[in-house]
């Protein structure tokens, strides 16, 4: 059964019944529940908690995951927390640090198991006062497949940022600095615009 939490089901089952196989689904994704997503339209499921126990990296559970929905269809989110000089993964709601470093290993032995990464920067995370430009680095760097950065974005000028530090290989959110989101920092036609200057010349 389905299962994101009260109201989250209904709204998400009519966002995928709006744009079928346009949208992505994170949240209480397990491998029990994956397939039915993507059943209901979700063009790929999110999973990051469910895939660790005790600080490891449950493997099986991944293979399960994998057999569940299939790669293409999966994204794994590998936000994390800076400690020292290293970002650990981070599970349950971001409290809860685990074993695995990312770094390029992490990165390339996770990337022949998904189809894409999402990776917020926890520490910068909701307060708008710009990206942790190292760690969308570390992510342009060493990521073999599509990886998408969020966490901090303040102003427009970050988006330019990400695209320039990031080598253009690097996607990005924007959460709440965006205006239909109540924030003042972006707004959506700003950002429409950017991306559309992003994409390749077609003439």
């Amino acid at each position: 059964m389905i299962k994101l939490g009260q109201g989250n089901d209904d709204a998400a089952l009519e966002a995928l019944t709006g744009w079928p196989g346009g949208l992505q689904v994170g949240g209480g994704i397990t491998a029990e529940n994956a397939p039915e997503w993507i059943e209901a339209g979700a063009s790929h499921v999110i999973v990051t908690s469910w895939l660790f126990h005790n600080g490891q990296l449950e493997e099986g559970r991944l293979e399960q995951l994998g057999q569940a929905v299939g790669q293409t269809r999966l994204v794994l989110d590998l936000s994390c927390r800076r400690r020292a000089d290293d970002y650990y993964i981070v599970t349950d709601r971001w409290q809860t640090f685990t074993e695995l470093r990312l770094n390029a290993d992490t990165l390339g032995s996770l990337s022949k198991r998904c189809d894409e990464f999402l990776i917020h920067g926890v520490d910068v995370e909701g307060l708008s006062q710009g990206i942790d430009e190292a760690l969308v680095q570390l992510i342009a760097e060493h990521s073999p497949i599509p990886a998408t950065y969020a966490g901090g974005v303040q102003s427009m000028a970050d988006l330019r940022r990400v695209t320039e530090i990031g080598q253009g290989r690097v996607h990005l959110t924007v959460g709440s600095a965006l205006d239909i989101f109540g924030g003042n920092g972006v707004s959506y036609e700003e950002a429409v615009a950017f991306n559309q200057e992003l994409k390749p010349n077609s003439s």
